[in-house]
């Protein structure tokens, strides 16, 4: 039986602002009306239609009902796997849908270790939001590791305890704990890919809402840092096997100019939503299964409060959805299922 060739494979983040349930709380008292669930649903369908994707991986989703409400009434969607991680607490999940079947998948709450500092343990042990790890099969064979991410924002994290939440120096406190946690996070993140990309020859994506731009040392975390060029070949293979490449600096090479911003925040245009990919499908790679040839951010509907006549309406999202359009070598990669 002939298999259809995929030439191309289009991957994305979606930050969807809290896809809930009406009349359903959330974050305390807040709740949709079921009008404006509607119009919720409705915009996200439109930004799909928009979008393309084959695999999307979604953030702050808080029952999966929703999401397969819209996608499975989607004509783009007919049929495609729906996977939605874990939530913790009061907080939104991840979840990834996929037009290509999805083999298996992992949900990760707990970090793999702690990190230490002169001694002291530093005392966060799981994620804000658990990682969701989905195995997706592509029709020529190929597999691909996908993971969704959602770390923890730069909103302070501030104890119950505190009266005044207003107090600057509370204020700063919080923002420390929240970047701390970040980082954390973006160490055990670090640790879980390594499993997932050392001496493995098949595509890992990593993509979600990273809460910082994509030269913060956070994020810079997770894709690791390119090896100096006085480096043995030797060891910069070592490197370059387990590096995550930012699509954003792939595109940025490619065009003259960089619009890529995903939310704006007190009139600060920043890139919070990414997609990182594996030397599989890096260009520059000779071995490579594929190469990123196009990204692109959908981010018209995103406004800068500063002008304080731009209210956000509830049932879009604040972030921008990120796309990015992989080229698939035409190549049958049916060796990878004797090597599993």
């Amino acid at each position: 039986m002939g298999h259809h060739n995929i030439k191309t494979l289009k991957v994305a983040s979606f930050n969807l602002l809290n896809l809930i349930q009406p009349n359903t709380k959330f974050y305390g008292k807040r709740f949709y009306t079921q009008e404006e669930y509607e119009k919720k649903k409705t915009w996200i369908s439109l930004q799909l239609t928009k979008m393309d994707a084959d695999i999307v991986g979604f953030q702050e989703l808080f029952d999966e009902t929703s999401l397969r409400e819209i996608v499975e009434q989607h004509p783009l969607y007919k049929g495609a796997d729906i996977v939605m991680g874990a939530r913790k607490g009061g907080s939104p999940a991840v979840a990834i849908v996929s037009r290509y079947p999805i083999r298996s998948y992992t949900v990760y709450s707990d970090f793999p270790e702690q990190l230490e500092v002169d001694g002291l343990v530093v005392p966060f042990t799981e994620f804000s939001r658990p990682i969701l790890k989905a195995e997706v099969e592509l029709p020529s064979g190929l597999p691909l590791t996908v993971f969704v991410a959602h770390l923890k924002s730069k909103r302070p994290l501030i104890p119950d305890s505190v009266v005044d939440r207003h107090d600057p120096l509370e204020i700063s406190k919080g923002e420390a704990r929240s970047l701390l946690l970040r980082a954390s996070e973006a160490n055990a993140l670090r640790t879980i890919l390594m499993e997932s990309l050392r001496e493995r020859d098949h595509p890992v994506i990593t993509l979600g809402d990273l809460n910082d731009t994509h030269t913060s040392v956070t994020t810079q975390i997770i894709s690791g840092q390119a090896p100096p060029r006085f480096w043995s070949m030797e060891q910069k293979k070592k490197l370059w096997d387990i590096l995550l490449y930012h699509v954003k600096d792939i595109q940025a090479r490619q065009s003259s100019q960089d619009v890529y911003y995903t939310h704006i925040h007190n009139g600060h245009y920043e890139s919070l939503d990414h997609i990182m990919v594996s030397q599989e499908l890096v260009k520059e790679n000779p071995n490579r299964v594929g190469r990123v040839v196009y990204v692109r951010t959908f981010n018209d509907h995103i406004v800068d409060q500063t002008f304080a006549n731009n209210k956000i309406n509830c049932w879009e999202s604040d972030h921008a959805q990120v796309v990015a359009t992989i080229e698939l070598e035409d190549r049958d990669y049916n060796h990878y299922k004797n090597k599993q």
